[in-house]
């Protein structure tokens, strides 16, 4: 499967370009033929709650829709890394904020969207974690800022754990019981996913700022 050049212009230097974007995808998506892709699941989804700009759910589409019979397991595997990854974001706010949470915001330019997201948590920090893990709205900014911002650790964990499963194992869902209709729709429209799934992740990192 090829993807397409992208036409756009570069995004703000601060976040990582489509062209980067794009080659991590494809690397990720290589794991689906390796015998460690189960593995590889686990870590992704770990490392994506406090880091890495690359959402599980493409290996874990492209896992189950080689292993359709599988698909929930996936989904299980893909919901504890990604939950265990939000207790890592957690700890980096709490602890290790100044030596690695910062540095991770101001990669992102996250530094305006970590303000708001400290509003959110003094309105409703259970609901505000549910969403973004959820949505398209960068979880990992969640996890740290709930860390450093002094959300309770099982307020954390309980809405990751619901939000994250309920996630993927839609996806799972979908796969498991549309199986071959799923797999030539992504097949045939592949090029056109991956632009839709690149604006998608890129404006999620700017869609915080209008959460209310």
């Amino acid at each position: 499967m090829s993807a397409p050049t992208p036409t756009a212009q570069e995004p703000n230097n601060s976040l990582p370009g489509i062209r980067q974007i794009r080659q991590m995808y494809r690397w990720v998506l290589s794991y689906a033929e390796s015998p460690h892709g189960l593995l590889a699941l686990f870590i992704l989804a770990v490392v994506e709650s406090s880091f890495f700009p690359i959402p599980p759910d493409v290996l874990l589409i492209a896992l189950a829709l080689g292993k359709p019979r599988r698909a929930f397991l996936f989904a299980g595997v893909c919901a504890l890394g990604s939950v265990l990854g939000g207790v890592v974001g957690w700890w980096i706010g709490h602890a290790l904020f100044e030596t690695v949470g910062r540095p991770i915001v101001e990669f992102y330019h996250f530094q305006a969207q970590f303000e708001h997201v400290q509003q959110l948590y003094r309105g409703n920090a259970f609901a505000a974690i549910a969403i973004a893990g959820f949505t398209p709205i960068p979880y990992k900014v969640f996890t740290i800022a709930a860390g450093v911002f002094e959300v309770p650790l099982g307020t954390l964990v309980l809405a990751s754990a619901l939000s994250r499963t309920g996630r993927f194992v839609l996806v799972a869902g979908l796969i498991y019981f549309l199986g071959e209709r799923v797999r030539h729709f992504i097949e045939k429209y592949f090029d056109l996913l991956t632009v839709v799934f690149t604006i998608l992740l890129l404006g999620g990192f700017f869609l915080i700022r209008f959460v209310k």
